[in-house]
C-alpha cells in the first residue's frame, strides 16, 4: 500500500461518492475507480460495496478505514513536526521593544540564542508609540509594550509583571533602610523619569498617592541614565528592577520602594495572521521566564 492510495481511499469513503471524491482531489473519476481497484488487487479484498452507489464500505473497507486514517494523521503530525524543527533551527524573528521592554527580554533572548544558535533575532529600538504601528505594518512580528494600547487588531498578553526599585550610592543616608517611601525622599537629592513616559507617571502617582511632593533635583528620560547618575551621587531614582543589573558597572544599593509601583510589559501581535512557531516558542519562552505562562492576558 501507498500512502497516496490511502488518500484516495478515505476521500471516496468520506465523501461516499466516487465523482465527489475525485472532485475534491482534483482528479478523474477514472483515476480514482483505478486507484482503488488497484489497491483492493493488492489486499485481496473488496473495499466498497459496488451494488451500491452511496460507496458503502464493506467490512475490510471498515477495517482499513481506521487504520488509513491513523497513518495519514501520523504523517501530518511528522511533517508539522519537521517544520517546526527546521523553523526553530533556522529563521529570523523580529522583535520591536522600548528602552524598558528590551532590557528585561535581554536574559530570555541570551538563552534563546544559546537554544537556537542558528535563529537570528532582531530587537528594533522604537518608541513605545511607535511599537502598534510597527507589528500592524508587518516591520515586526513581536511588539512588546510597557502599557496596553487601545487597538483592537493586536492580540496582547502580559509578559511581565515586577515592581519598581529605589536605588541609591552607598553612603547615600537612606541606604540602610530595608524599604524605602516616596515621603522619605522629601528633601533628598532625587533624579525623576520624565514627564510623559510610562514610568515617569507612574513614579509621579505613586508619590501623589503617598501625599509626598515629587520635586527631582534632575529629570531623565531612561532608567539606565537614572541608575548612572544615582551611582555617581547626583542621587536617588525609582527605576525597573533590570537597569540597575546592566553592565555590572553601577555601585548602587537596591531598595524596595513604596508604595507599591508596578512595572508590566505587553507583548503584541497582529491579529490578522496567526503567529509563526518561532514567535510562539519565543513567546512562550519569556512568558516561562517571567513565571506568567498559562496565565490569561490582560
Amino acid at each position: 500500500m501507498e500512502l497516496s492510495q490511502l488518500e484516495v481511499f478515505l476521500a471516496v469513503a468520506r465523501e461516499h461518492r466516487f465523482s465527489r471524491a475525485a472532485d475534491k482531489l482534483h482528479r478523474t473519476q477514472s483515476a480514482v475507480s483505478q486507484t482503488i481497484r488497484k489497491l483492493e488487487d493488492e489486499l485481496g479484498e473488496a473495499l466498497f460495496d459496488r451494488s451500491s452507489r452511496e460507496g458503502v464500505l464493506t467490512d475490510a473497507g471498515q477495517v482499513l478505514y481506521e487504520y488509513a486514517e491513523r497513518l495519514l494523521n501520523l504523517r501530518h503530525d511528522a511533517h508539522e513536526s519537521l517544520t517546526e524543527l527546521r523553523e526553530l533551527q533556522k529563521g529570523k524573528l523580529v522583535i520591536a521593544a522600548n528602552e524598558f521592554t528590551a532590557l528585561y527580554l535581554l536574559p530570555v533572548l541570551a538563552e534563546f540564542r544559546r537554544l537556537h544558535p542558528m535563529i537570528k533575532i532582531t530587537v528594533q529600538r522604537a518608541l513605545g508609540s511607535r511599537i502598534p504601528d510597527d507589528v500592524l505594518q508587518h516591520s515586526a512580528e513581536l511588539g512588546v509594550l510597557s502599557y496596553k494600547p487601545e487597538e483592537p487588531r493586536l492580540h496582547s498578553v502580559v509578559t511581565y509583571l515586577d515592581e519598581l526599585v529605589l536605588v541609591v550610592p552607598p553612603k547615600h543616608p537612606l541606604a540602610e533602610r530595608p524599604i524605602i517611601s516616596a515621603s522619605d525622599l522629601v528633601g533628598l537629592p532625587f533624579i525623576g523619569l520624565e514627564r510623559g513616559t510610562r514610568l515617569g507617571e507612574a513614579v509621579r502617582e505613586s508619590f501623589a498617592q503617598a501625599g509626598a511632593p515629587f520635586q527631582p533635583t534632575v529629570e531623565v528620560r531612561y532608567c539606565n541614565t537614572a541608575c548612572v547618575l544615582a551611582a555617581a551621587g547626583v542621587g536617588a531614582a525609582v527605576v525597573d528592577p533590570f537597569s540597575p543589573r546592566q553592565g555590572g558597572s553601577h555601585d548602587l544599593i537596591v531598595r524596595p520602594f513604596a508604595p507599591k509601583t508596578v512595572a508590566v510589559a505587553y507583548m503584541r501581535w497582529s491579529e490578522a495572521e496567526p503567529l509563526s512557531r518561532l514567535a510562539k516558542t519565543f513567546l512562550n519562552e519569556v512568558r516561562q521566564a517571567s513565571g506568567l505562562l498559562g496565565r490569561d492576558g490582560c
